[in-house]
């Protein structure tokens, strides 16, 4: 696939607020593993943590704000995907999660109990662990 050239994006960032900043780094960087690219304190109320995800061009980043904010997921099938290549790296993850506390729990479209294991972050957003190559046995 060819980028298209009238859209020189060098990064992306997905950005969303909580209300509770510490779980859920503590979710996605130490259970899930993401490594910790930045972080601000008090940026006009804002305090945020940004997570890398492969290459660093693609990131997380949560905010909370003094005032609070709407983290919550408007449905459980917002979700943030992993595709991941081998079974055994996907099994190991899965028993990393286990080891922070975390068990998986059906997701709302049942497509990602088909080769996925779900999860749900501490506001309620679907991560989705997939293994990659029965994710594209089943698009055939």
């Amino acid at each position: 696939m060819i980028w298209p050239a009238h859209l020189p994006v060098r990064s992306v960032r997905f950005a969303r607020p909580t209300n509770q900043l510490d779980a859920i780094v503590a979710f996605y960087r130490d259970a899930i593993g993401l490594p910790e690219i930045g972080r601000f304190e008090d940026h006009d109320g804002y305090t945020g943590v940004m997570l890398g995800l492969p290459g660093e061009g693609y990131h997380l980043e949560f905010t909370s704000h003094v005032d609070g904010v709407s983290g919550e997921a408007p449905t459980r099938d917002n979700l943030l995907v992993f595709y991941i290549d081998d079974q055994a790296a996907l099994e190991r993850l899965i028993e990393r999660m286990r080891s922070y506390g975390h068990t998986p729990v059906p997701p709302e479209n049942p497509y990602w109990e088909k080769g996925g294991v779900a999860y749900e972050d501490p506001d309620g957003w679907g991560v989705i662990f997939m293994n990659m190559v029965e994710h594209r046995r089943l698009l055939d």
